[in-house]
């Protein structure tokens, strides 16, 4: 059994937290360029240089790519062979504070949702999700994530009569419903199956997982594609001005349900796709 300390993980995830607002991940850029290549409108190419010339130098001088730094999405894979000596929620809200204030970042987090929306200043709590997983390393990963794109994901509860015609649908009628809200071009991730209480996440963990991999199910790696391309035939395009490029990826991921339920949840986000990782 390894050890580890909780005392490691404040200025580790404090780094995550400002490099995660400074520099996109190569694979997230790398798309960008690729799609903006692919834009036939002169405005949608010229708001790609302003999203291509924003990412440059954000990354140059260490500034926010946006200015809404997000709630920050945390997501901790602890092996089976580790054992965490101390408090590592308090350690990682701690790390997200000590980020938020040395890298300058707005504090967007208020501590009710309904009563006194007060500012709690530092962007904390942060929303932590764990997994076990095998062996004795801890993978963290910081997605800040902006409610620009939060605010316009979307939850539904088919029944299995809908099937995938059902799922198809709901899909292409959130991106064109909320999609020019969310700053295109999107990124989208599904979550199919499971619950409501966890199909979200599955949709958020769509996000996150390496753009380079489909959906190892060959089926859902063929919707994936085709979704793709059903979205990039709204005419929505970049910013919303119209265009042929209106989303870079989408990744679904998927797990059981119940035989009396198809949940389907859509989060989406906008070209900033921001996350860092550090394996321990």
């Amino acid at each position: 059994m390894r050890e580890v300390s909780a005392n490691i993980f404040p200025s580790i995830v404090a780094d995550l937290v400002k490099e995660a607002n400074y520099r996109l991940p190569f694979g997230v850029k790398r798309l960008i360029v690729e799609f903006s290549k692919k834009e036939s409108s002169p405005l949608g190419r010229y708001i790609f240089k302003q999203m291509l010339d924003n990412i440059e130098i954000a990354a140059k001088k260490g500034m926010p790519l946006c200015q809404d730094t997000g709630i920050q999405e945390i997501f901790v894979d602890i092996g089976r062979k580790v054992r965490i000596k101390g408090n590592l929620e308090k350690a990682i809200n701690k790390g997200v504070s000590k980020g938020t204030k040395e890298g300058y970042l707005r504090a967007s987090i208020v501590k009710s949702p309904l009563f006194e929306r007060v500012n709690t200043k530092d962007n904390t709590p942060a929303v932590i999700h764990y997994k076990f997983i095998s062996g004795d390393k801890v993978k963290i990963t910081v997605m800040p994530k902006g409610f620009g794109s939060e605010n316009a994901g979307d939850v539904k509860m088919l029944t299995p009569s809908q099937g995938l015609g059902g799922v198809k649908d709901f899909v292409l009628q959130v991106v064109k419903e909320k999609g020019p809200n969310a700053c295109p071009p999107l990124f989208v991730g599904i979550g199919i199956g499971g619950s409501m209480s966890n199909v979200t996440l599955l949709a958020k963990q769509a996000l996150i997982r390496p753009l380079n991999k489909s959906n190892s199910d060959k089926k859902i790696a063929k919707l994936e594609k085709e979704l793709l391309q059903k979205i990039n035939r709204l005419g929505i395009g970049p910013q919303g001005a119209g265009g042929k490029i209106t989303a870079l990826n989408v990744s679904i991921e998927d797990f059981p349900t119940h035989i009396g339920g198809l949940p389907v949840c859509v989060n989406l986000s906008c070209y900033l796709l921001r996350y860092k990782r550090a394996i321990i």
